[in-house]
């Protein structure tokens, strides 16, 4: 809507339209030029009479009241209540755009995060503050997955203890009312929402709202982080309804567009987001953010995924031909990365083992798959004993570590000795990356191994 003869208004200033009926509608300042304003509506533009309707500005950009009461609560896109309950009395109005962390004020992220997904925990191991994304695929179950971390996450001790100042911040972007319903029910019946914030965006909600909406969710995660000391995980989904609604937005302006008609300017809009996860300095808060986004035509050099590969620090991959399979969650182990996993295992996070053990599992895997694929083209038959080892290891990893359900909450205790009882397939001369030491102290095999004989 263009309004005229306008004077001190800013970009991005959000303004209200009063209809003649007194409904209010809320709008943001998209380009100025001179004395006439542009502004983008937030709800829709039906029954607005330009000629008896008023615009007042309000001097500021879209706010988010933040308070400890947060905790428990559905929100909108736009952060008003949607659960029946009453609107937040807010310790203070908060700014949704925020800004990223200083990198000086920085602290490494270095403690673990249990999600108690076998191969996050296991072979990608997330940690506090490091931002870790999932790439997903239409038609994936990477709600289901969004919905287990948000129940099974927790933040351990140095004692290996669970932390009760651990907080959850959902932002469903661009989601359909099923999928909405799905997640609002899963976390009231399993408990979970009593330590989560809700921020929802249905599909019919207008664009402007979508780009809002994780900006909403990382203020709220901030207030909870360095305000109140918690250790907060953000789960925003899905990234590919935000960039489209941005990429909707550019061409409403008129910019000049980039690659696949996105803005040129998508690698800078998704840091001023990512950044904002971290630890700082200052607070014993922190912020984890899992950003899950669906890749079109599951093309890995899509700019979406392309350039949120290059902000953060790893990533998870989910198959589709692992789906097929009925393997559950389908996640891709040997191109899924966690770029800090080093830094958040070991003596006093994990265990002693953990190291060895996801470098063995890694590295057998990999092999194991090798093998499968030779015995396609060659036939089992033309197999060493040993390569025959290796592709039984490979069906066996995939068939009780990687597929574990969407239900299953396993501790990084018995995720680590899963792997022991699966390593304990091949014989002790291939286990090359694990100490003897830690063989000796972690390893128990079943009596009669036929492995023992086969490495003999």
């Amino acid at each position: 809507m263009l309004v005229k003869h306008v004077d001190n208004v800013k970009y991005d200033e959000l303004g209200e339209i009063t209809l003649p009926g007194g409904e209010v509608r809320r709008c943001r300042v998209l380009e100025i030029n001179g004395t006439n304003v542009l502004v983008q509506l937030f709800e829709s533009a039906a029954g607005i009479n330009p000629a008896e309707s008023s615009v007042r500005f309000l001097g500021h950009g879209v706010e988010l009241g933040v308070s400890k009461d947060m905790l428990g609560r559905v929100f909108s896109g736009m952060g008003e209540p949607i659960d029946g309950g009453p609107r937040l009395i807010p310790e203070r109005m908060s700014d949704v755009n925020g800004t990223p962390i200083n990198p000086s004020a920085r602290v490494y992220p270095s403690e673990f995060i249990q999600t108690g997904i076998s191969t996050i925990d296991g072979l990608n191991t997330l940690v506090r503050g490091q931002k870790l994304p999932i790439f997903s695929g239409s038609g994936l179950p990477h709600a289901n997955l969004a919905a287990q971390i948000t129940r099974q996450a927790k933040v351990r001790s140095e004692s290996g203890t669970d932390d009760t100042k651990f907080a959850v911040v959902f932002a469903a972007v661009g989601i359909t009312f099923e999928e909405a319903d799905f997640f609002i029910s899963d976390f009231r019946r399993t408990g979970a929402l009593d330590r989560t914030v809700l921020f929802i965006n249905l599909a019919s909600d207008p664009a402007i709202e979508r780009i809002t909406t994780p900006r909403m969710a990382l203020t709220a995660a901030e207030y909870l982080a360095f305000d109140l000391d918690m250790h907060v995980l953000v789960i925003i989904t899905d990234i590919t309804n935000y960039a489209e609604a941005l990429r909707e937005v550019s061409a409403a302006r008129k910019e000049v567009p980039g690659r696949r008609g996105y803005p040129g300017y998508l690698y800078t809009d998704l840091a001023t987001m990512y950044e904002r996860a971290g630890r700082k300095a200052t607070s014993d808060g922190s912020i984890t953010l899992i950003p899950i986004l669906s890749m079109p035509e599951d093309d890995k050099t899509h700019p979406i995924p392309d350039l949120t590969g290059y902000i953060t620090e790893g990533q998870i991959i989910l198959s589709r031909e692992m789906y097929r399979k009925g393997v559950l969650p389908p996640v891709d182990v040997l191109p899924s990365l966690s770029r800090l996993k080093d830094k958040g295992i070991g003596p006093g996070k994990t265990r002693e083992d953990h190291k060895g053990v996801m470098n063995q599992l890694f590295s057998s895997y990999a092999r194991g798959k090798e093998a499968k694929e030779l015995m396609v083209v060659l036939g089992e038959a033309a197999l060493t004993p040993i390569d025959r080892l290796y592709a039984r290891f490979a069906d066996e990893f995939e068939a009780r570590y990687i597929n574990q359900g969407f239900n299953e909450n396993r501790s990084i205790e018995e995720t680590l000795d899963l792997g022991w009882e699966l390593l304990s397939i091949l014989p002790n001369s291939e286990l090359k990356r694990i100490k003897p030491d830690m063989i000796a102290k972690y390893m128990k095999r079943p009596e009669n191994a036929d492995s023992e004989k086969a490495g003999e």
